[in-house]
Parts: structure tokens; sequence; C-alpha cells
């Protein structure tokens, strides 16, 4: 489960679900704290931008192809398990008088089982280091307390509100996408925390929209749980809305994200003209493209509905991969400056240098992609500043001194070794998996599209099943 499980699979099961069976309460508390931990995980790992464990010694174990190149701290899945955990275990302290002595603590046992194994999971894996998981845990422990506190508020709130509620909340969750941390390298969690940004937005609207409609149909109605009451005793009714649920979701899927990555790029040009654009840095602006091209594979949080079969027959063959070496450019430099460190030393554990200066830096054991970062920190020290200015076609790199009135190239010597050393470096750098390029209109596209699966799940798919006679 642990190197399985990811969250956004979790999330969309577990939202239709709850709603479907009667659980809004569980729905909502599911929605809020998967939402806010991928975001608020999101936002520390592209804000202070610290990479996974190293690689080697760490070997690391994954099935997801896209999980190492985002960053390491913290651990979203650590901070979704934990949430969880605490909700549940809230939940089962209030319904204690329900269940016997035996019953009510295997359930509890369960309950820290599931984020106790997730967590140690994550490190068992190489995708974590202690710290990782610690800080996740606390978020995670924050999140559940959180909701434990004022979700049921906010969810009257929302439920029983304006349409001027439903604007304060889109704004906020608009604002908490334009300011999410832009990180070092080309990271997907910004992808994830949009989506997730866009299934609050259709969550609040979809849950205001059916209870006012309910209550103005039945005014004796007084309470959210009461509009999605629904029959779970039913062996046909029950199978009949998971189905239904499941072809909803997917339908809309399958025709709003191609019709929006069709119509959005000639939308976001006529506005870049005017000096309007997301400015996102590893994002392709409009006016550099004329349409989005099929995109790949493993950047699919939700496959399309003919592609399910090949999936699930591809499970039995899945196998896990163990993987050793940087799998990213955070892997790679994280692996350079180690390397670098542990040289410096050894050279001043031997008397070769007692302290870092600019004279040192020239030295060829150092690796010219590393030797730039070292030089700029040694300088600074003496009120000088030297920047790596990269070349088109030649190995070593040139530094150009800004420290006086008159700059000028300074060009290290670079011996044998150290010209080993930088091929080796542009080789690792060639070798890792690049991220697919990422379209500016994919941003609007994540939020409408999932944006429309909660409302989907929420509103339409209850209204449908009553209609059907399958509520």
């Amino acid at each position: 489960m642990t190197a399985n499980l990811g969250t956004h699979t979790f999330f969309m099961t577990a939202l239709p679900i709850c709603f479907w069976y009667g659980f809004p309460d569980t729905g909502s508390a599911l929605v809020h704290m998967l939402a806010a931990g991928v975001y608020l995980s999101g936002y520390v790992k592209d804000m202070v931008c610290l990479p996974r464990p190293l690689s080697p010694p760490l070997q690391r174990i994954t099935m997801s192809g896209s999980a190492a190149l985002e960053y390491g701290f913290p651990s979203t899945h650590t901070t979704n398990a934990v949430s969880v955990a605490v909700f549940c275990l809230f939940e089962l302290w209030k319904a204690r008088d329900n269940y016997s002595l035996a019953l009510y603590g295997a359930l509890i046992f369960a309950a820290l089982c599931y984020a106790t194994s997730i967590s140690v999971g994550r490190m068992y894996c190489g995708m974590h280091g202690f710290l990782d998981v610690v800080f996740g845990a606390v978020l995670g422990a924050a999140i559940g307390a959180v909701r434990i506190l004022y979700g049921a508020t906010f969810d009257t709130w929302i439920a029983t509100g304006t349409w001027t509620h439903q604007v304060i909340n889109v704004v906020i969750l608009a604002l908490a996408v334009r300011f999410h941390p832009e990180p070092a390298d080309n990271c997907p969690c910004f992808d994830d925390s949009v989506a997730f940004i866009g299934v609050v937005m259709g969550w609040a609207f979809g849950l205001w929209h059916f209870t006012t409609t309910a209550q103005e149909q039945n005014p004796s109605i007084t309470s959210i749980k009461q509009c999605y009451a629904a029959t779970n005793d039913d062996l046909i009714k029950v199978p009949a809305r998971l189905v239904g649920g499941i072809i909803l979701i997917f339908l809309w899927r399958a025709v709003t994200k191609p019709l929006l990555l069709f119509i959005l790029p000639p939308i976001f040009r006529f506005v870049d003209h005017w000096g309007v654009r997301i400015p996102r840095r590893f994002f392709l602006q409009s006016r550099d493209y004329k349409s989005v091209p099929a995109l790949r594979q493993d950047d699919k949080v939700l496959p399309p509905a003919s592609e399910i079969p090949g999936m699930l027959s591809d499970i039995r063959r899945r196998k896990r991969t163990i993987s050793v070496g940087p799998q990213s450019e955070a892997d790679a430099r994280e692996m350079i400056a180690t390397r670098e460190q542990n040289k410096l030393k050894a050279q001043t554990s031997s008397g070769l240098s007692q302290e870092l200066s600019p004279s040192s830096l020239d030295d060829a054991s150092l690796s010219p992609l590393a030797r730039s970062e070292t030089v700029e920190s040694a300088n600074a020290r003496n009120g000088e500043t030297k920047l790596l200015l990269p070349e088109s076609d030649a190995v070593r790199p040139s530094l150009l001194s800004v420290g006086d009135a008159n700059p000028q190239l300074v060009t290290p010597p670079i011996s044998d070794d150290g010209r080993a050393e930088e091929k080796s470096d542009r080789e690792m750098f060639s070798n890792l998996e690049r991220p697919r390029v990422r379209y500016d209109v994919e941003v609007v596209t994540k939020l409408v599209v999932y944006a429309g699966i909660a409302w989907v799940a929420v509103e339409v798919n209850p209204t449908l099943f009553r209609l059907f006679g399958i509520a």
C-alpha cells in the first residue's frame, strides 16, 4: 500500500463513495484534509526545495514514474495518512459507546497501523528521510485537528451561505494558486496542488447549490446529512450508484479536458497580448505554441475510460521499480554538492586546506559544475561575487567577476581529472528523467476539470440517483 496508493487515487475513490453512500460529513472531511495536505506539503516542498534521500547509498522503491521528480521534504503521503488517522480516531472516540471494547480497540489499532505503516514505509522505500516523515506527520496532525475543530462550521458556512460565500471561497483558492512558490526545478507538486484546489471549488459550489435546492423543495430539511440521505442496504442500488457515478465522472473528464485544451490556447494568446499571463516559470506560454499535443501517459491523474481495462491487466504484471542513482535535477545537484563537500573535508583533514579561499577553489579536483557555487560562496565573504556564465559549446565554464569597477572574465584551469568529472556530470544530467513540457492552459484546465469532478460527485450524481430511483 505504501508504494502503490497515491493520494490522487485515494481521493478520487473516497470522494464519490462517501457521498453516494450517504456519509457527507466523512466525505467533506476527506476532501478538506487531503486537499490541505497536498497543497500545504507541496507548498513547503517548492519553497525549501530539499531533495529526497541521497541515492546511492539508498535504493528507492516506487511504482510511480513521476515521484522522483518531486522534492522530499515533507512527505505528502505521511501528511495525508496522519490527518485521516487523527480524524478517524476522533470519530471513533465520539462513537465509542456504540462499539464493544474489543472492536473499539481493534479499530483504534487499525487507524494507528494505517498511519504508521505508510510513514515508515516511505522511509523503507527510500523515498523520504526521517525528518521528512516527522514534519509530514506534524503537518497532518495539525490539519486533522483543524478539521475536527472548525470543519463542521465551515461546511455550514458554505452550505447555508449566499453566493457571496462562494465568491470569497473562489477568490481565496485562486490566490492560493497564484502565490504557490516557484520551485528551483521542474517539480510537479504545483500540478497536484492545482487539482485539489479545483476539487474544493467544485465541492463548495455543489454542496451549496444542492443543499439550497433541497431545502427549497422540502423546508423540513435542517442538516446537510438529510440532503444526502441514501439507502445503503440495497444490494442493487449501492452497486448501481457506484458504477453510474464513476461513469459520469469519466464522461465529464473525457469531454471537458480536450475541449478546454483546444479552446484555451487562442484565448490565452489574446490576453497575453495585453500582458496578462499565468507567471509559472516551467510552463510553456501560449505565445510559444499553437496547440497542446496529446499529453504523456505518466502525467494523467485520471486516465481515459478506454485505457482502464489495459491498466487493470497491467497491474497484475506490474513490478516495483528499484533504482539507485539520481533521478531528478535536484538529486544530481545534491550528489555533486555532497561529493564536493566530502572533498573539502578530506583536504582539511589532510592539512591541504584549512580554510576555503578563491585560490583553493581553482584546484582541478573540483568539478566545474560545482566550482561555480563554491566560488560564489567563498568570495561572498570577501565582498566579491562571481557568477557562472554557461558557454554553448565549451566544456570549461567561465566566471565573470562583478565585484570591482572593471569586470573581467576568469577561466579557471581544468586538469584531466576535472574534465573527466565534468564529462561524467554532464552524462548524469543527460540521463535524468525529464518532466514533460507543461502548458500554461493546463492550470485553468485542471481547475475546471477537477472542480467539475467534485461538482458531479456532490450534486449531479445524487440528483440523477434520485431521478432514476437508486438513491
